[in-house]
């Protein structure tokens, strides 16, 4: 049988609510998880929000790859830098190539915010070539991407040159060494000839 008092129902409703001080513990328990990324002996030498494209050979048009952060990123030891572009919330990997002296990047024709460029890219975990173009949000975030990606390849072009000459001069050196190495044989080849021919001139001199 309901109840017509107010007050019996407001002490009902209190009753629903009190802390009883029982203890519930969780059905699961969740344990921290490190996750890597692939970057932890990579320093960032750019960091920017980007849109980027691909161009679709077959069907002749640029498709979206994704919107998210893109980075240039050096590795501490073997000083390598690399271009990894993820999607904002997947994560997912929509750019991931080397930064090479032969990259070149220019501005996209009829947007001062946009760029496009080749690499050989492994986001897909394979090598494929690619040309991608990246849209900022301003014209400064572009410049400043287009001129950090010109000065690394600019620095790698200089360092593959020394790298050149003092691999040559390293190969003239040995070819030096090593003529002056069969000299120095051929030399030593010719002397006891010559010692014998001496020992039998004077033996028949004898009397």
């Amino acid at each position: 049988m309901a109840s017509n008092d107010p007050d019996r129902e407001e002490e009902a409703v209190a009753g629903e609510d009190e802390d009883t001080g029982a203890q519930i513990a969780p059905i699961v328990t969740l344990s921290e998880v490190a996750v890597t990324t692939g970057e932890e002996e990579e320093d960032a030498l750019l960091d920017l929000k980007a849109k980027l494209y691909r161009f679709d050979k077959e069907g002749n048009q640029w498709k979206e790859r994704g919107t998210g952060s893109v980075k240039l990123l050096k590795h501490r030891e073997t000083g390598k830098v690399r271009l990894v572009m993820r999607q904002a919330k997947t994560l997912k990997i929509c750019a991931n190539h080397l930064v090479i002296p032969s990259i070149k990047i220019q501005e996209h024709a009829g947007n001062d915010k946009s760029c496009v460029w080749h690499a050989s890219d492994f986001a897909d975990g394979e090598l494929k070539e690619e040309m991608f173009c990246i849209r900022f949000g301003s014209v400064e975030n572009c410049k400043k991407f287009m001129e950090t990606v010109e000065s690394i390849t600019e620095t790698l072009g200089k360092s593959e040159e020394k790298e050149s000459e003092d691999a040559s001069a390293a190969a003239g050196l040995l070819e030096k060494l090593s003529v002056a190495e069969s000299k120095t044989e051929k030399a030593s080849e010719e002397a006891p000839a010559t010692s014998v021919k001496a020992e039998e001139s004077s033996e028949v001199e004898k009397p």
